[in-house]
């Protein structure tokens, strides 16, 4: 958005029309320090592509997502890794919406395949909060990957009951399903700051021995003057990074709202 991206455009389109900005992103986060980013391709699946008349060219759009990321690392910084993001299509399966179970896990399938051929290293699902849908995107990411790890994430609120999804999955139902279907690491992504994720994390670690993964938001977004607004700081952020940690987390990122900055405050509190 700060290079000049409209709401309601398709961001993996810039992959093929601003390879520049895009590669500049990447660039950015490896500066501070990532050791994994995502390629530009959260809503890379032709159901989502096909909202903005771009479901034929979601192998077209992967691809290039993932050989611009694979680009700069492999010029600039070798040893990192790239992540193939894979985001909710916005769509359920039968009797919730009208898809077919076959359906969305070929919807997958499609793009998994597609950022492999572009070269990642890992196939990362993330911001699910359907346990339908996201077992689906692992069993056919688990298939397209090989022995490439698969990471998958759910998007968690506290209630009266604890943690759970949109949909009422909790933690620990959804570490044991996505692991019997292949996932390598659980974890929890978006909707909740860092402070909120340290007792998820808990639950998280409490439910499995498996690598947990954690990237939480800049805290809860807000609108001022038409624009959002994070009002969690980096340094704030990364203060929570050592108590992550100590609950279970494997590894530490940041979701929506954090810019490179908050990434370098990150590795900042890791290496110390």
């Amino acid at each position: 958005m700060r290079h000049g991206f409209a709401t309601g455009a398709c961001p993996e389109e810039w992959n093929v029309s601003h390879p520049d900005v895009v590669a500049g992103i990447h660039r950015a986060y490896f500066a501070a320090g990532s050791d994994i980013v995502h390629t530009n391709t959260f809503g890379g699946s032709r159901l989502k592509l096909a909202a903005y008349g771009h479901g034929e060219d979601v192998v077209a759009l992967n691809k290039a997502a993932a050989r611009l990321a694979v680009a700069v690392r492999d010029g600039e910084y070798p040893g990192r890794l790239i992540a193939g993001d894979m985001g909710p299509t916005g769509k359920f399966v039968k009797p919730m919406g009208d898809l077919e179970p076959a359906e969305l896990r070929h919807a997958f399938a499609e793009q998994a395949a597609a950022l492999v051929a572009g070269g990642v290293d890992v196939l990362s699902i993330e911001t699910q909060f359907d346990i339908t849908e996201a077992r689906l995107a692992v069993e056919a990411a688990r298939a397209a990957g090989g022995s490439r790890p698969v990471l998958v994430s759910l998007t968690y609120k506290r209630g009266p009951h604890g943690y759970r999804t949109m949909m009422g999955v909790d933690p620990r139902t959804a570490a044991e399903t996505l692991l019997a279907a292949g996932a390598d690491v659980v974890g929890c992504n978006c909707g909740f700051g860092a402070d909120e994720a340290i007792d998820l994390v808990g639950e998280l670690r409490a439910a499995s021995a498996a690598p947990i993964h954690v990237q939480p938001n800049a805290g809860q977004p807000r609108l001022e003057g038409g624009e959002t607004v994070y009002d969690e700081t980096a340094e704030h952020f990364a203060a929570q990074v050592p108590l992550l940690v100590e609950r279970g987390a494997s590894m530490v990122g940041g979701c929506c709202g954090t810019t490179p900055a908050y990434i370098a405050a990150v590795v900042a509190a890791l290496r110390a």
